[in-house]
């Protein structure tokens, strides 16, 4: 009780609750700019918590670690473009609902999801740390090929109208990831003698120029529009952030089971919200009654997204507390900042540092009251950004695509790239192609190679996959995911049939 009360007495401090509430408007601005990553905003914060005390500077960052996570979903939800990687799944449903006319419910829904999600990671932190790290530091390379198999069948329900078209698609994502250095030998490999390509497609140029340039050219397509001065979202903004957090809460199951899918994939080192906010949706579109109504504006779609992604936040922190393993990058640089002012990180830090690990806790609840405070404050001020006309609007977010790509690698052979990949990713969307499944196959396929590679040069016999209870069990979830996926299909394609044999009234 001393040690918690000690945590508590180092946060609840006017100097470290202001330099919070910061740190979450400056982690829900970077996320929102596409490009700027939360892992870019929390290095970048790292130095100006040097001077601080080692609790005060490991509550600002993870304030803006949590409004990190949040920030995404506003380009997601208002330009159909994830402002960071854990939000690729928001803009399936989040930008459709506000195409809709509903811009204000789609951002309400996130926001209040992502601070349930963000609560109960915080609440499984603080009960079951310890069993869960020892859990995850369990895991082989077998258990993460296996778990990315296990992802990868998520293509199965993003295929949109054309299965043969969304895997190809996912298939030509998979051929994306490989180009480049391997990963394991270092050998360059497919960059066919173009030296820009001899480092590989980084990931966020191939994300912004995915969703972010095909979805900006096509808003100029009717040039007609551009002149009338439309906005992106037309119609009577409604923006009624209670009634939609009992919305929220009146879905229980999705919330608690995409928040539970956020920690455990959180907890895995490794991996992390590009991964959970997938997983989760899939699991919601699965489990739900009325799968053909997600992609269009469902609001299960964006809370399981939200939920997911903004649990990884609890879900890191559990190796890094409970082993002194970071989950990941994010949790890489908290570890160092806890490195810098002297503290040593292993299985000890709970034990050593009791008043910390505490105040860690408390500073996540914390955070994530004050994400919700600054998102609902400022959330007027977004919306804004739903009635400026296209044509001023377009080359603007242009323009923050083309400078955050810059600034991922300070290279101008990235803009080439990112140039050529917009074009790609118009093309495809012109041609009906689902891009979901490409940035998939993009996210996945170098974990999937990494571990089935380290797995093979550990022990060649390829029956350890299946010999190894946790690998077998999620490659039979797997199976039963591709299964369930078809039956849905076949319905659906059932249903169409008799949609178009029944008789015209």
């Amino acid at each position: 009780m001393d040690s918690f009360l000690s945590g508590a007495a180092q946060i609840f401090t006017l100097a470290t609750l202001i330099y919070m509430l910061f740190g979450s408007l400056a982690g829900i601005i970077a996320a929102a700019i596409p490009g700027f990553t939360v892992t870019m905003a929390i290095v970048l914060t790292l130095p100006l918590t040097f001077t601080m005390e080692p609790l005060q500077g490991i509550a600002v960052m993870l304030s803006v670690y949590v409004g990190g996570y949040t920030g995404g979903l506003i380009s997601a939800a208002l330009l159909g473009i994830p402002g960071t990687p854990s939000s690729v799944a928001t803009t399936f449903d989040a930008f459709p609902m506000a195409r809709n006319g509903e811009p204000g419910r789609a951002l309400s829904l996130g926001v209040w999801a992502s601070f349930f999600g963000t609560v109960i990671s915080t609440i499984v932190l603080i009960v079951a740390a310890p069993p869960l790290a020892m859990f995850a530091v369990k895991l082989g390379p077998w258990e993460y090929f296996s778990l990315i198999v296990f992802a990868l069948t998520i293509v199965a329900s993003l295929v949109g109208d054309s299965v043969i078209r969304g895997l190809l698609a996912g298939l030509v994502g998979l051929a994306i990831s490989t180009v480049g250095t391997d990963p394991i030998m270092g050998r360059p490999r497919f960059d066919f003698g173009i030296e820009m390509l001899e480092t590989g497609l980084p990931f966020l140029v191939v994300l912004i120029g995915i969703f972010a340039i095909s979805q900006l050219t096509s808003e100029v397509e009717d040039a007609k529009s551009v002149r009338s001065g439309n906005a992106l979202v037309t119609g009577a903004i409604d923006f009624q952030t209670w009634k939609v957090m009992k919305e929220v809460l009146l879905r229980p199951v999705n919330l608690i089971r995409s928040s539970i899918v956020g920690v455990l994939i959180g907890a895995l080192p490794g991996a992390g919200g590009s991964i959970a906010n997938l997983v989760a949706y899939d699991q919601a579109k699965r489990s739900s009654k009325d799968p053909e109504s997600f992609g269009k504006g469902n609001p299960d779609g964006v809370v399981a997204s939200e939920a997911g992604n903004s649990a990884t936040a609890g879900g890191g922190l559990i190796p890094l507390i409970g082993l002194g393993i970071p989950g990941s990058a994010v949790d890489a640089i908290l570890m160092a900042s806890l490195m810098v002012h002297g503290i040593s990180v292993g299985p000890r830090l709970i034990m050593d540092h009791a008043d910390l690990v505490y105040g860690m806790f408390i500073a996540m609840a914390v955070a994530s009251l004050m994400m919700l405070f600054v998102s609902v404050v400022s959330m007027r001020m977004f919306l804004r950004v739903a009635e400026v006309p296209k044509w001023l609007i377009v080359p603007v977010v242009m323009v923050c695509c083309v400078v955050g790509s810059f600034a991922l690698n300070n290279r101008v052979t990235d803009l080439y790239l990112l140039g050529f990949i917009g074009v790609a990713g118009y093309a495809l969307r012109a041609l009906g192609y689902s891009l979901a499944p490409l940035v998939l196959g993009v996210i996945l396929g170098p974990i999937a190679e990494t571990n089935l590679r380290r797995a093979l040069m550990t022990d060649a016999d390829p029956a350890l996959f299946f010999t190894r209870p946790i690998s077998l069990i999620f490659l039979v979830a797997a199976l039963v995911s591709i299964a369930w996926a078809i039956r849905g299909h076949l319905k659906t394609r059932k249903i169409s049939a008799r949609s178009s044999d029944a008789p015209a009234s």
